[in-house]
């Protein structure tokens, strides 16, 4: 069901994979899905073996390529790797189940999460044994449905100096706390908020399949993209809401 709709932006009450989208109707999807570390939300089983995940993972990609325009953009993030529970290449994975499914491949970009540390274990302590190698960064691997150059021109707000520095490929800032956003998994406004200016026009309409704390809608209505938002659990849809209606009106 619409949770809450207007003419900035819309939440959606559901799965991804039921959600009722038009085709061809977005301009840029900016998300972050499930890790599947077993993190515990109030709706989503995050403990999926590996190939039920990457199952999944092809299904919504699919629903959201039907969703996009044809010079729509994509901006997946995600972790590199993954050890919790066995060591999975889920970058790679997601990449190639991407292009599979009708992506195409434009560029990564690397976040490196200033306040996170991924380092939990040295595994064979000062032995080439068995060391772990863990690497506390996440990626926004850029996808686009057909062509990469947008077919019609618009407004960008997007400065000199925003420009250049965020088409270097390493992003440095920190994450979000999860105890000050109230949701196990939030991430910063500042990931959505540099996709959407550096990849969308104003006006264009921005889509994040898996809502959480209605991060992206947040920065996509302060940008002045009509946005649409899905998240398959109610708590967390009237947390977004809250969140987006008490920052509407504020300046990034």
């Amino acid at each position: 069901m619409v949770y809450e709709s207007n003419i900035k932006f819309k939440i959606l009450n559901s799965n991804i994979l039921t959600a009722e989208l038009d085709d061809s109707s977005v301009d840029l999807i900016v998300t972050s899905p499930p890790y599947n570390v077993d993190i515990k939300y109030n709706s989503n089983d995050d403990g999926l073996s590996y190939p039920d995940y990457l199952d999944f993972t092809r299904k919504w990609m699919e629903k959201c390529f039907l969703a996009a325009k044809d010079d729509g953009r994509f901006c997946l993030n995600i972790p590199l790797d993954k050890n919790k529970g066995g060591h999975t290449s889920v970058y790679a994975d997601f990449v190639t189940i991407a292009k599979e499914v009708g992506w195409q491949y434009f560029s990564t970009v690397v976040w490196n999460e200033g306040n996170i540390s991924r380092r939990t274990a040295w595994g064979s302590w000062l032995s080439a044994s068995a060391p772990y190698v863990i690497a506390p960064v996440e990626m926004i691997v850029i996808f686009y449905k057909k062509q990469w150059k947008k077919i019609n021109s618009g407004d960008s707000d997007i400065n000199k100096e925003d420009f250049m520095a965020w088409t270097n490929g390493v992003w440095t800032f920190n994450g979000e706390s999860k105890k000050r956003i109230g949701h196990p998994a939030p991430f910063p406004v500042e990931l959505p908020k540099r996709c959407i200016k550096l990849f969308s026009y104003v006006d264009d309409t921005i889509l994040d399949p898996f809502l959480g704390s209605g991060t992206t809608l947040i920065a996509g209505v302060l940008l002045k993209r009509f946005s649409i938002g899905v998240e398959l659990d109610a708590g967390y849809c009237q947390l977004a809401q809250s969140r987006i209606e008490k920052a509407d009106g504020g300046l990034l």
